[in-house]
């Protein structure tokens, strides 16, 4: 009932919009139908015909699926609340899609909504049906309800919080001197399956920081291998893909007795995180207000050029999801709303602090959905 329930809220924004829409496989599809997105692979995996994989939606008939033989067969959605249609290798992927379109009644193509994630493929093959065809995006329509989280996701969000903090605390035990950054993110993959999870919601990330470990960004093969040895910080990004769902978390741990600084810098981030999540309160509050009350505690403190980067985005079926905690994001906050608050002081040869949680927007300040690992883990 979920679904068919939001497919009929998204038709009746069509109704007004565009003739019909298009969402490929995608978090966008998964929100709609329920069905899941795979393990996600480095290189293109191309099936035959596969521009036409996704879902097909007109005002006045319920959805089609299109997928094909080889995503039946060995990825096997669970489809059964849908209308499928299967493309063999052997089929003509213009004469089925041509097919859905007749069974819409739609003769001629003047709008489309397309998810922000389909391929240039697609369009090309559309435009050469229907040369006239304007393209709007569908995920900007859908956008609106998959912003405001429903309490069955907001359940499944906080179940993915659980693996992900079960995880690392199976990790901070096993950490020691010399360990290797790919040796820390190995543990933290295993772990995050260990205890229930897909697997991780993005690239597993470590910033490491110290007198000997220069902050590196975005240079994996070359930084994964760095032997870690006091003095340095470690400042863990990850979260768990449960049920679709990605969580996003963040902890500071230093290899070596830390001195006062250190931990003072920490209580800071600490604080400012504390101030964000204060500040999401209902009604008439701002991104940018949320991002602003983190950000001062920073900047009072004479270290505001060392916050680099956003407060927090918007998270759920997708990592990274509109709005975002920033100052220049006025989007009025509401009741359901997820966000990651995650401040940091970041020092290019020092050690740094940074601390990531899921929050829920609420009528009195923001809930995180993760609380645990409140202090400098030191492991000397």
């Amino acid at each position: 009932m979920i679904y068919s329930d939001r497919v009929e809220r998204f038709r009746r924004t069509l109704d007004t919009s565009a003739d019909m829409a298009f969402f490929p496989v995608s978090a966008d599809l998964q929100y709609l139908t329920g069905v899941p997105r795979d393990i996600p692979t480095y290189g293109a995996i191309l099936y035959p015909g596969g521009w036409v994989e996704g879902l097909w939606m007109a005002r006045d008939t319920e959805p089609v699926l299109l997928i094909t033989r080889m995503t039946a067969e060995f990825h096997a959605p669970d489809t059964s609340n849908l209308d499928v249609r299967v493309l063999s290798d052997q089929d003509d992927p213009t004469a089925l899609l041509k097919s859905v379109f007749d069974y819409f009644s739609v003769n001629d193509l003047d709008r489309l909504a397309v998810g922000d994630t389909t391929n240039a493929d697609t369009i090309i093959h559309l435009q050469q049906i229907y040369p006239k065809a304007r393209f709007i995006s569908a995920t900007e329509m859908l956008r609106p309800q998959r912003m405001i989280k429903s309490q069955p996701e907001i359940d499944m969000m906080r179940r993915a919080g659980e693996i992900t903090e079960a995880a690392f605390a199976d990790v901070v035990p096993r950490l020691k001197h010399g360990m290797s950054e790919l040796d820390i993110i190995s543990e933290v993959d295993y772990a995050l399956r260990r205890h229930g999870a897909l697997g991780p919601s993005f690239t597993t990330s470590l910033y490491t920081a110290g007198p000997a470990h220069a902050l590196v960004f975005g240079q994996h093969t070359g930084s994964w291998h760095r032997k870690l040895r006091p003095p340095v910080s470690i400042l863990f990004d990850f979260g768990a893909i449960y049920e679709g769902y990605c969580y996003d978390f963040g902890r500071t741990v230093v290899f070596g007795e830390p001195d006062e600084q250190v931990y003072q810098i920490h209580s800071l981030v600490m604080l400012s995180q504390a101030a964000g999540i204060t500040a999401m309160r209902v009604p008439e509050v701002t991104a940018a207000d949320v991002d602003a009350a983190a950000r001062r505690v920073i900047e009072e403190a004479g270290l505001g050029e060392t916050f680099r980067h956003r407060l927090g985005h918007g998270i759920g079926l997708d990592v990274h999801e509109p709005p975002f905690l920033t100052g220049s994001d006025c989007t009025v906050l509401e009741k359901g709303m997820l966000f990651t608050v995650e401040p940091s002081i970041l020092f290019e040869k020092g050690l740094s602090a940074r601390v990531e949680d899921v929050v829920l927007v609420g009528d009195d300040g923001g809930v995180p959905l993760t609380v645990g690992f409140q202090d400098l883990i030191v492991i000397d």
